[in-house]
């Protein structure tokens, strides 16, 4: 049976999703949120974390009778710009007019949330205490999350920001280390004296060439995904440039793996006789939640309360929940169903963005609380 859907969740995501906040940029979106949360007499403070990466806004958050010892989150930027999106709404989904993005990645779930605050407030619904957070930076560098500062109680986290539908939810995701190798060649004129220099390109060519890419295996994932360099066409490149990922469910296969692409790197410049620069980074941090894991529990419960079947997912991108894990607090990744995020054609039903604030209702209730303390 289909949820009945409250007007005000659409026209909440109507006013979100045509606010501008690009990555580093969200300064528009933490102000209508201030001002959102201060219109239900609720309290929100800002960190001040973007002063580490120069950005405009810091992550917002806004405890509930006292905060508890979980969060629930959604990140406020997006990847692609949204300001002069038109939203288009029928019976059945919510889209853009087709010439941009919709944002619905994460709008969907910065609705979810706002909504779900208004809701407690509006019908007085008894709640266990809870903090949500709006994460900033979340396409680029997951450093909102990985810097928003939380209470020492806080032990779990509930994300809602995944593109599957409502049920579902991430309970393992890979790791990514982003690598970046430069290749330094000398010039000289490609005609008259092409002996004399050294082709950074070519040097980044056998490296590339030397390396899998591709799906590596069954839990790897190697990409180059930018080449850059060289000056014109006359002159012996002395420059080069190769940025890459790795992904994996295995820690210590990622950092292996970088090693020895490092190191066939290396004998690739030697063999053009070219300098290298390589560093390699984790961008985030493989997860696994177990069954048993109180947070695995508790959304399951509360996907069931809504008359849906949980159904724990492998996934091979990231989110806030890799920080989150990464830091010591239990986190999985909601389906809220925000369907081909990133590309003109994204769209939300209008029922799975019902269903998802449906599913945040549960995991706060006063009942759910009182369950847990009768089964522990």
């Amino acid at each position: 049976m289909k949820p009945t859907i409250d007007p005000r969740i659409i026209e909440i995501f109507k006013e979100v999703t045509v606010i501008p906040a690009l990555s580093g940029k969200e300064r528009p979106m933490a102000d209508y949120i201030h001002n959102f949360v201060s219109r239900l007499g609720l309290n929100s403070y800002e960190d001040n974390t973007f002063t580490r990466w120069d950005g405009d806004a810091g992550n917002i958050l806004c405890p509930v009778a006292g905060g508890g010892d979980f969060i629930m989150t959604a990140h406020m930027d997006t990847p692609r710009p949204t300001t002069d999106t038109k939203v288009i709404v029928d019976e059945e989904k919510i889209t853009s007019d087709g010439t941009t993005a919709l944002g619905v990645d994460n709008r969907a779930g910065v609705t979810i949330l706002l909504y779900t605050l208004e809701k407690i407030v509006k019908e007085n619904i008894q709640t266990r205490g809870f903090t949500v957070a709006f994460t900033t930076c979340e396409e680029t560098t997951l450093d909102g999350s990985m810097n928003i500062p939380l209470r020492k109680e806080i032990d779990m986290a509930f994300v809602f920001d995944s593109s599957m539908r409502p049920g579902n939810f991430v309970c393992e995701s890979c790791g990514a280390i982003a690598f970046k190798a430069t290749f330094i060649g000398k010039a000289s004129h490609s005609g008259i004296a092409p002996e004399k220099g050294i082709n950074a390109i070519v040097a980044a060519a056998k490296a590339i060439s030397n390396i899998p890419i591709g799906r590596v295996d069954g839990t790897t994932t190697v990409n180059v995904g930018m080449i850059h360099g060289g000056e014109a066409v006359n002159v012996v490149p002395p420059q080069a440039t190769i940025d890459g990922e790795i992904r994996s469910m295995d820690l210590q296969l990622v950092e292996d793996l970088a090693k020895k692409i490092q190191t066939t790197f290396e004998s690739a410049a030697a063999e053009v006789g070219a300098g290298l620069e390589f560093t390699a980074r984790w961008d985030f941090t493989p997860y696994h939640i177990k069954n048993d894991d109180r947070v695995f529990q508790e959304i399951s419960r509360a996907i069931e309360k809504t008359g849906l079947t949980p159904n724990p997912y492998v996934s091979w991108g990231g989110s806030d929940a890799n920080s989150f894990n990464q830091r010591g607090i239990k986190a999985v990744n909601i389906g809220i169903g925000a369907q081909n995020p990133h590309a003109n054609t994204e769209f939300i039903y209008l029922e799975d963005l019902q269903k998802s604030a449906d599913i945040a209702m549960e995991v706060i209730r006063e009942q759910n609380f009182l369950h847990d303390q009768v089964s522990r």
